[in-house]
């Protein structure tokens, strides 16, 4: 008897609910690959977006959205270049196609669960960790003692990078939407966190207390984005990871996602050269085309000795939907996951 799995998948991006559950065939694994029983994903706001067709390397047609997961190894291909055994535990990342109950991948994506490591906490540490490595290490060039400002500090990649951040010596702010998220923030550990007001430059400013700004990472967009770029000291840097302003419903909004568009902060590279500031800006899917890049980037963010990442929801594999709601909504804490029996 063939062997199935189960995927959440749809024809074609452009609507939320056009994803659905279904059982497949499992094909032939690739003798390069090796397959993994899953047990967690990982959620991303790179999910929704390439769901609803507003990501630019969203697949043309039918598939399976998922940048990360975790697993048991179960089967090895015949010309795989890995230590890895059947039955080690593992998390690691795909192009998409992370939303399912098997998947095939190269061991290269992938590095063993580190001991005391639930499958959830392992799915959710490579996505979030390389986008806050790859911003703060390679694009902002962090330093120790430089003071860097970390928007929505309280989500999956910004509490990665507050958390990266301290570990490099450098002094992370973070800003949250709410006093629950600041008193999160709190909690574990850090101090310096705004709420986001009506007059945030001026918050910004009091929290600063005339030390130099020299890094901002940006996953909000919009007037925001342009305070925080006005706030940076000379030689600062801007690191850009996405828009959340244009977070969609279950379909784009294409008014005002137009709006939006026509409102976007933008910057002429002479004044950037006369205030000697820098504006940098990546899409993390473009990373997996780098392969000494990729590898370089994940042992980098192991080789940090990071708390256990802070799983805040987790659902099961048939509530995708309800977990999805809740990721774009805007209200989580720490990593959505979803767990597969």
């Amino acid at each position: 008897m063939q062997e199935i799995r189960r995927v959440w998948r749809t024809d074609k991006a452009g609507a939320i609910s056009n994803l659905q559950l279904r059982e497949e065939p499992l094909q032939p694994l690739a003798e390069e690959h090796i397959r993994i029983q899953v047990k967690s994903v990982g959620l991303n706001f790179a999910d929704i977006f390439a769901l609803t067709g507003l990501y630019s390397a969203t697949p043309e047609g039918s598939f399976i959205p998922g940048l990360e997961f975790s697993g048991i190894v179960s089967k090895i291909g015949d010309n795989a270049h890995t230590d890895f055994q059947v039955g080690d535990r593992v998390y690691g990342c795909t192009r998409f196609g992370g939303y399912t109950s098997v998947v095939d991948v190269l061991p290269q994506h992938c590095r063993k669960i580190p001991e005391g490591w639930s499958f959830a906490e392992g799915a959710a540490f490579p996505a979030q960790s390389l986008t806050a490595y790859y911003a703060l290490n390679t694009l902002g060039a962090l330093k120790p003692g430089q003071v860097v400002l970390i928007q929505s500090a309280a989500g999956g990649v910004g509490l990665q990078a507050m958390r990266m951040a301290a570990q490099m010596g450098a002094i992370p702010i973070g800003t949250v939407g709410s006093e629950r998220k600041r008193a999160f923030l709190a909690a574990q550990g850090f101090g310096q966190v705004i709420v986001r007001g009506e007059d945030f430059p001026q918050q910004l400013k009091d929290q600063l207390n005339g030390r130099p700004l020299h890094l901002v990472l940006d996953g909000i967009g919009g007037k925001i984005q342009k305070q925080s770029f006005a706030a940076l000291a000379p030689t600062g840097r801007l690191i850009v990871f996405g828009a959340a302003e244009f977070t969609p419903g279950d379909k784009p909004n294409w008014l005002k996602a137009a709006w939006l568009y026509l409102k976007r902060p933008r910057y002429d590279v002479m004044d950037m050269i006369s205030s000697n500031k820098s504006v940098l800006a990546f899409n993390l899917i473009w990373l997996w085309q780098e392969q000494a890049l990729f590898d370089e980037l994940l042992d980098g963010c192991a080789n940090l000795r990071l708390p256990v990442p802070f799983v805040g929801h987790q659902f099961p594999f048939d509530e995708t939907h309800a977990a999805i709601a809740l990721l774009r909504g805007g209200g989580t804490v720490g990593k959505v996951v979803l767990n597969i029996e």
